[in-house]
């Protein structure tokens, strides 16, 4: 592979974690199956040379993330702020995953910041802010996982890496690219999947897991937005689901639910982005994807201040569902010079 990990900031990394020995990692709130994987999977790495590494997010994670091995040594900030607070204070080293500015952690955020300890970002986000001492920032990367990955082998240590932390880090890859079918161009992903099914990793297991099995609850929700909540906006091509709290309390709705709802509309011929807004308790919860390069990024950054990645991307709206839905089926339109020069008939 290519040597795109400064082998400078490699060393120093290195450095930071032979000279530490209490390391906290964590990641960005509603954590995904990129922000688990990167985090659980350098924890068991560190936990392997000898460190003392405990893993911390903000919130519960989903539980389709629950066969990740290390999962249930998980420290959750809403659950149990004290010990957060006091593991965050003792640390000499705090690895920041998945995330490109402290607010992307809420509450946990703050904590996060004033830690006086060294702290390393690794992530593949846009626009990063500088609050890191060291920064691996790579938008490019088709996850953070392969990120860490690359960093791992850049630091000399891929021969300490076991099959927990390869199946943690395999599984931020196949969620980030929904089993090797979105942000995956780049031949050399397939060489890191080569070296972690190296280390025993069962790649079947984790799509199964992480992105097809579901609650017979989730199933019926799922089943119920695509049938009655689904809109197709054929001038712009865009399919546009909204689900408010009530619909969430009917069909029992548990975190991780409706993970992957607003990919789906994306397999019908024709259509070129997705929206997907639920009403959560203090906000509405806005997911964009798209295909034929279509910048879903641009429309959350500009209608709600959100962003991401070109075609994956996600926002907070605070006002009602129905707001959020007319302002962006009002923005659309201005959105059409992004759209190819040729559309396939919506099938």
């Amino acid at each position: 592979m290519h040597k795109i990990i400064d082998r400078a900031s490699a060393e120093q990394f290195r450095r930071w974690i032979e000279e530490s020995e209490q390391i906290v990692l964590t990641c960005h709130v509603r954590p995904d199956g990129d922000a688990v994987g990167s985090t659980l999977g350098m924890c068991h790495l560190l936990q392997r040379l000898g460190k003392r590494a405990t893993v911390i997010v903000p919130d519960q994670p989903p539980r389709s993330l629950t066969f990740l091995p290390g999962f249930k040594g998980i420290s959750i900030f809403t659950r149990h702020d004290d010990y957060c607070r006091r593991m965050v204070s003792e640390a000499d080293l705090i690895i920041c995953c998945d995330f490109n500015a402290p607010s992307r952690q809420d509450a946990f955020g703050p904590v996060v910041d004033a830690a006086q300890c060294r702290k390393v970002l690794v992530d593949h986000h846009q626009e990063p802010s500088d609050f890191c001492d060291l920064m691996f920032s790579f938008p490019e990367m088709s996850s953070t996982c392969e990120l860490m990955f690359r960093i791992i082998a850049a630091m000399g240590l891929y021969p300490e890496m076991g099959s927990d932390c390869a199946t943690c880090l395999c599984t931020g890859i196949v969620t980030d690219t929904r089993n090797f079918s979105v942000n995956c161009s780049d031949p050399e992903i397939y060489e890191v999947l080569m070296r972690l099914l190296e280390k025993g990793v069962d790649k079947n297991r984790i799509v199964r897991e992480a992105l097809l099995a579901r609650s017979l609850s989730s199933l019926r929700l799922q089943a119920y937005a695509l049938s009655e909540k689904l809109e197709i906006i054929e001038p712009v091509r865009a399919a546009v689901i909204t689900i408010d709290s009530d619909e969430l309390k009917r069909f029992n709705y548990e975190r991780g639910d409706t993970e992957g709802l607003v990919n789906e509309p994306l397999n019908v011929r024709g259509i070129i982005s997705s929206y997907f807004l639920r009403q959560d308790a203090d906000c509405i919860k806005v997911s964009a994807r798209s295909v034929e390069n279509f910048p879903v990024s641009e429309v959350c950054k500009r209608l709600f201040g959100g962003g991401g990645h070109r075609q994956a991307a996600g926002a907070e709206f605070h006002g009602t569902l129905e707001e959020c839905r007319r302002m962006l089926l009002e923005a659309l339109p201005g959105f059409k010079c992004y759209l190819p020069s040729r559309l396939e008939k919506i099938e």
